[in-house]
């Protein structure tokens, strides 16, 4: 009986979410199984591609009409993606228009994405001449980027004429680090005739086998050459001699950069003793309950999750956390290894990738039973959890922006469904779509409404920019603000400063005929950056030099407009020489492990001033952090995005709440050109009740979520005309489809109508039931797959975070 496998191709030009059936050789026969990556061939020729095993037939009957290509070879031993993970990846492909071949490489580590490579070999038939002059004496030659345009012709000729072959190569990029370990070969006895044996003169071997005497148990290789002072020659020369042995040992990368101290669960309040025991009651009974943790800041969310997380690994069972990005992990990693030591596997983009596939490899293995990490980290290969937990669950970076666009909250409540496991939702400022669901009793909604150590919410002042500028000349800080700064550095305590733009100023201006450097690819200008005397985009990457000269009207009357992280650190050591600053954006934490160095430094009081972005607004927990300021809270609130309100109060309450943590009495100031905003006044307070109210009343009046679901289209293409003319189109068939109810938005020109030479134009569509628009949005994404090669791009965003 003929065995077929299943297989879900990686064909990025042709993606389909069925899968193509392969003969399975003889020599793999009943050896594969679902999750294993194999390789096949595809189309005519000698492509080979990437495959999931789908599905495995042992006992097919194949249609005799029909020739079966056969599986080429094998990647692993084992599934790399288990049956759980199977499933969700086609669950995911439903629900955010994406392929599954897509949802499958998310779910993995870089290290185990393969990589393609094209090779070209002569024919027989192919002249020597010819053969020498482009391959030389090679056998066989990589067609990649390096290969000169004139050879590259030839090629193409030789091709169509058959005389050379072209084949493809699949590259596994998962390396598994090893180290030497080297023991000894010999008992105590052998090795000391043989240490008779030597010459007077051989010291290094003399000492070499005084230390396999004395230590029988296996050393790596480095650490033997360090400690004895002797070369790897001298270690050649004793395994010659059946001294020693050495034998690779496999061993794990380590990404935590410190030890952490062992520490005890802290005594719980009323209201995080009620919380912990509703959790643990659902973990234990195996109920998939959806828990909204409404906590102010300060609470104790984090020992609520610490106890729940214990209960499930007492059960025998596992946990997962995700925090919202990698800026948080350092802090919150620190708190849960304190707890569960190394039991515990971080998974987030800032870990190399060696890093990232042990840790992987690891979880996969059941070594680690707690998991932390970012967004991804929701994929992690847990085979029995006990508890999820979603921090900051309001976050919009829990949202994926490329394919598959999904959000790490909704893939945590399916897996929390298929382990029959709690979800714990937390947040000082919960998402209106989870408060919502709270109220209507789909989520348990558990309250901790005081600070833990009884300490009050800090005092917060709202400053008037306008009237500010009314009474001085013009400052990144206003007269209160600037005079608590003083006041906490002859303290002694610390400042935390927000200001969510980076760079030096937002863009550069020319006096005399108001022409504003904009960049070449995308209709944004260019922001400055002192550091490397540069203007950048933010948004391609585009980089040109400072202009001393307007290019419109050649005035040298050229200045900087708007604000960023690097103009206020200039302005602040101008007037606080003495002050010490670190500067937390994106152009600092570049490097791996920045986030962790500077936190940790501001942690030992090396530092008075943490100056950031918006990362430095959620999460972090400083003793001595007295004093908060928010430089421009109108940032996030002048963006025209129905979520704009929402985000700005989050962010004023999250960062509100770094002040103050510990015995000292927290101030802040929020600086602002808006104070009678609602989102302003009632951050204030962090009245979260009742900015609640306010938001769902106008949420119902403008049919946003969540009233409404959403779905935005978007088409992009170099030529605008053929972005336009595609969205046109797409309107044109989706109202074939929607009924009366449904709400179209647009097609319009993005907010940002061109990124990177890229044209994009939109669609929103608003519905409440729309029976058939899944199907209506799958065929556009079939059909866009057609013209992709000619650069349209379609992109669908189910319930996006914006809708610009």
């Amino acid at each position: 009986m003929t065995q077929i496998a299943e297989v879900i191709v990686d064909v990025p030009t042709m993606q389909t979410n069925t899968p193509y059936s392969y003969k399975i050789p003889a020599a793999l026969s009943d050896q594969l199984q679902p999750g294993m990556r194999v390789v096949v061939p595809f189309g005519n020729g000698g492509r080979k591609v990437q495959g999931f095993v789908w599905q495995v037939k042992p006992d097919a009957k194949p249609d005799p009409e029909v020739t079966l290509k056969t599986i080429d070879t094998v990647m692993d031993p084992t599934p790399v993606v288990n049956a759980e993970l199977m499933q969700l990846a086609g669950w995911l492909a439903r629900t955010t228009y994406a392929f599954t071949i897509t949802c499958l490489q998310t779910m993995l580590p870089n290290a185990l994405k393969a990589k393609y490579q094209k090779w070209v070999k002569p024919s027989p038939e192919l002249s020597q001449p010819v053969r020498q002059q482009i391959f030389g004496e090679q056998s066989e030659l990589l067609w990649d980027d390096s290969l000169k345009p004139e050879i590259v012709k030839q090629l193409l000729t030789l091709n169509r004429q058959h005389l050379v072959q072209v084949h493809y190569a699949v590259n596994n990029q998962s390396h598994v680090k090893k180290i030497t370990m080297v023991k000894p070969a010999m008992s105590t006895n052998e090795l000391v005739r043989a240490r008779k044996a030597l010459r007077s003169t051989a010291v290094k071997q003399a000492t070499l086998i005084d230390y396999l005497i004395a230590h029988r148990e296996p050393i790596s290789q480095p650490e033997l050459e360090h400690n004895l002072k002797v070369t790897s020659t001298i270690l050649n020369t004793g395994e010659a001699n059946g001294w020693l042995t050495r034998q690779a040992k496999e061993v794990y990368r380590d990404p935590f950069q410190t030890a952490v101290a062992q520490t005890a669960a802290l005594h719980l309040n009323a209201d995080q003793e009620k919380a912990v025991h509703a959790i643990c009651e659902a973990t234990d009974q195996q109920h998939p309950e959806t828990f909204l943790l409404e906590g102010v800041t300060g609470s104790g969310k984090t020992e609520v999750y610490l106890q729940a997380m214990a209960n499930a690994l007492k059960q025998g069972k596992q946990a997962l956390m995700l925090v919202p990005e990698i800026s948080l992990t350092p802090q919150i990693v620190g708190r849960v290894r304190g707890r569960f030591g190394k039991r515990v596997a971080v998974l987030h983009s800032g870990l190399s990738a060696g890093e990232r596939f042990d840790e992987w490899r690891r979880i996969q293995r059941g070594e680690a039973q707690v998991v932390v990490g970012a967004r991804s980290a929701v994929f992690a290969p847990l085979k029995n959890l006990g508890v999820i937990i979603v921090d900051e669950e309001h976050e919009g970076s829990y949202k994926q922006e490329d394919n598959p666009r999904y959000h790490a909250r909704d893939v945590a409540l399916w897996r929390s469904r298929y382990h029959h496991c709690p979800v714990v939702l937390g947040s000082a400022t919960p998402s209106l779509e989870s408060r919502a669901r709270a109220q209507k009793n789909v989520y348990t909604r558990l309250v901790l409404p005081h600070r833990v150590n009884q300490q009050q919410l800090p005092q917060v002042t709202v400053v008037d920019m306008t009237e500010e500028l009314r009474h001085h000349k013009e400052s990144n800080f206003s007269t209160p603000l600037m005079t608590a700064i003083q006041d906490r550095l002859q303290r002694g305590e610390q400042t935390l400063l927000m200001l969510n733009r980076r760079g030096y100023s937002s863009f550069v201006m020319c006096r005399d005929c108001g022409f504003v450097l904009q960049c070449p690819n995308c209709d944004i200008s260019l922001t400055l950056h002192m550091d490397t005397k540069t203007m950048k985009c933010h948004y391609c990457g585009h980089e040109e030099p400072i202009p001393h000269i307007c290019p419109n009207c050649h005035s040298r009357h050229i200045r900087y407009y708007g604000t960023g992280t690097q103009k206020v650190e200039q302005e602040l050591k101008s007037l606080l020489p003495a002050a010490r600053i670190i500067r937390m954006d994106v152009d600092t934490t570049r490097r791996k492990g920045a986030h962790e160095r500077l936190l940790r430094r501001f942690g030992s009081h090396q530092a008075d001033i943490l100056l950031g972005t918006q990362m430095i607004a959620k999460g972090l927990d400083f003793p001595d952090v007295t004093l908060v300021g928010v430089l421009n809270a109108d940032t996030s609130l002048g963006l025209p995005d129905f979520r704009a309100s929402e985000r700005t109060f989050q962010l004023l309450t999250q960062v509100s709440g770094r002040a103050g943590r510990a015995e000292k009495p927290g101030q802040v100031f929020i600086q602002t050109y808006n104070p009678d905003h609602y989102a302003i006044q009632l951050a204030k307070t962090q009245n979260y009740e009742q900015f609640f109210g306010r938001e769902m009343q106008l949420r119902h009046r403008g049919n946003y979520p969540p009233y409404y679901f959403a779905v935005k289209l978007t088409a992009s293409d170099v030529d605008e005309h053929k972005a336009a003319e595609a969205m046109v189109s797409i309107v044109r068939k989706l109202k074939t489809v929607l009924t009366p109810k449904a709400i179209l938005l647009g097609p319009t020109p993005s907010a940002i109508a061109r990124v990177n030479k890229r044209y994009y134009y939109q669609l929103v569509i608003k519905y409440k039931k729309e029976p058939q628009l899944d199907s209506a949005l799958f065929e556009i994404l079939s059909q866009a797959q057609k013209v992709s090669r000619g650069g349209l791009q379609i992109a669908i965003d189910r319930n996006p975070m914006s809708f610009m």
